[in-house]
């Protein structure tokens, strides 16, 4: 939950920021985004030498880093200093998140491991929403330094839990540790996550953005040609793709973050300059969604274990796909947030019952010896899916509010009208500049953002129908244990 709610929860503090150290808003995306960047890139190699190097010592390692950083930052003079802490924190996210999950999968006995594997899913998906929620509550009632203390109060929690609790496990490999392929994964992920999130700002045309995407496809293509190379001494095995649970879980995981990211970058403006919410209660409008996600996900292993993991996944994303659609079907600016009510329980609901099952899908795909490397390829698809879901649908409901407002705006001067035209907060910005018109200007541009965004629910949809017809024949037969043999039981060593 800490590492989940430092990706989000720093977003309701960019104005804070941007006047208190008079930076620009480049520099401000930049605070935000480095944490992610580090986070993605470093997810899969030091999840690696966790398994070789013991993962009890990497997490309480990480830990210690990540709130460390996380005290920096709230006490940083400048935004240089908040940058350099943000890293920090992104490294020790990438130390932590891997062995999370690499513990339980590699220590909880079978029968209780999709229990476990639940919990921990819907803490990661509904952490996320949680942490917004604290951190907007934190802004609003105190300063916006504050918000860092959610994330180092969560790892002050877990160290003293960690150091009590977790048993420590780790691989013992006849093999090289796989420098290439570390290095090439992460600059595969660099590369196609800094063009997801710089993409909607430079433009996709934009020599960097093109750069960017030329060395993380180039990479990526690299990365599987070295794996396969090095086979059974490979960082990442890619030949299990060709197994269903590993390629199944991973698609599915891509998608369910994408359109969850996506959602919530459309629900925000909605909330905000539609409704007239403020941060807080626009975060709270969100908790339906995560408390219904993170229930979800604890049923999911029961319900799998009855119907089988393909048949969860498969109504999991029939139902997230029907929470998209009835969200499309009925929002509306006089509806307001009943409108889209439904659409979000629902969806709640879908997403939790298709994480676990694809959580234990890529975990159960991997052998023991390399449970950090299952839990680093769940959360780098986590990751790559979150951008790329930000960065598609915020562009399908930009391009669909431009188009919708486009023949609306007769009559407003020339001036007022080309601000409209950049997004719904700045026509509600500029709209008192218009005299009469500023009520039927707010009003169309609140009308145009609904237009926009039933396109990109619509695009969801299709996106999701698609999915669901992937999974449904081709999803994970089950859900069983991890891996293993006598041979690999033999590498690991476990002390409690």
């Amino acid at each position: 939950m800490a590492v989940i709610a430092s990706v989000s929860g720093l977003n309701v503090a960019q104005t804070h920021m941007a006047v208190e150290w008079g930076a620009s808003q480049t520099t401000v995306l930049w605070i935000i985004n480095i944490y992610t960047l580090a986070l993605a890139a470093l997810l899969l190699p030091l999840g690696a030498i966790g398994d070789r190097l013991g993962r009890k010592p990497m997490l309480i390692t990480g830990l210690i880093i990540f709130g460390a950083a996380g005290v920096v930052a709230g006490l940083a003079p400048s935004a240089a200093v908040m940058i350099g802490a943000r890293v920090a924190a992104g490294v020790s996210a990438a130390m932590i998140m891997p062995i999370t999950l690499a513990v339980i999968t590699s220590t909880f006995p079978e029968e209780e491991r999709g229990k476990a594997i639940g919990v921990w899913t819907g803490v990661a998906g509904g952490g996320g929403i949680l942490g917004m929620f604290l951190s907007a509550f934190l802004v609003d009632v105190a300063d916006w330094r504050w918000l860092f203390a959610l994330p180092v109060a969560l790892a002050v929690v877990a160290l003293a839990m960690t150091w009590k609790s977790v048993p420590n496990s780790r691989a013992r490999s006849t093999h090289s540790f796989d420098t290439i392929g570390a290095l090439m994964s992460a600059v595969a992920v660099i590369g196609l996550i800094f063009v997801l999130q710089e993409g909607p700002e430079r433009g996709w045309a934009d020599p960097v953005s093109l750069i960017s995407l030329g060395v993380g496809v180039v990479a990526a293509f690299a990365f599987v040609v070295w794996e396969l190379h090095r086979r059974d001494a490979s960082l990442l095995d890619v030949r299990l793709f060709r197994e269903r649970g590993l390629a199944g879980g991973s698609v599915t995981l891509l998608v369910v973050f994408g359109v969850q990211a996506g959602i919530a970058v459309v629900l925000f403006p909605f909330f905000q300059a539609v409704l007239g919410w403020s941060g807080l209660l626009s975060t709270a409008a969100m908790m339906p969604m995560a408390v219904m996600m993170m229930t979800a996900s604890g049923l999911a292993p029961m319900m799998a274990a009855r119907i089988g993991a393909r048949s969860t996944m498969t109504v999991g994303v029939a139902l997230s796909t029907l929470g998209l659609a009835l969200m499309a079907l009925f929002v509306s600016v006089d509806g307001g947030y009943l409108s889209i009510l439904a659409g979000i329980l629902v969806m709640g609901i879908g997403m939790g019952l298709s994480m676990t099952p694809s959580t234990e899908a890529i975990t159960s795909s991997l052998p023991r010896t390399k449970q950090g490397v299952a839990s680093a390829l769940n959360d780098v698809t986590r990751e790559l899916g979150t951008a790329l879901g930000v960065a598609m649908l915020g562009a399908l409901v930009a391009n669909g509010y431009r188009s919708a407002i486009d023949d609306k705006l007769g009559g407003i001067p020339h001036k007022a009208a080309n601000t409209a035209r950049e997004g719904i907060a700045n026509a509600v910005e500029v709209a008192p500049t218009t005299g009469s018109r500023a009520q039927g200007l707010i009003h169309t541009a609140q009308q145009s953002f609904v237009d926009g965004w039933q396109q990109a629910m619509w695009a969801g949809v299709a996106v999701m129908g698609v999915l669901l017809v992937h999974v449904a024949l081709r999803g994970p037969k089950g859900s069983g244990p991890a891996v293993t043999d006598e041979a690999e039981a033999s590498e690991t060593v476990a002390v409690r």
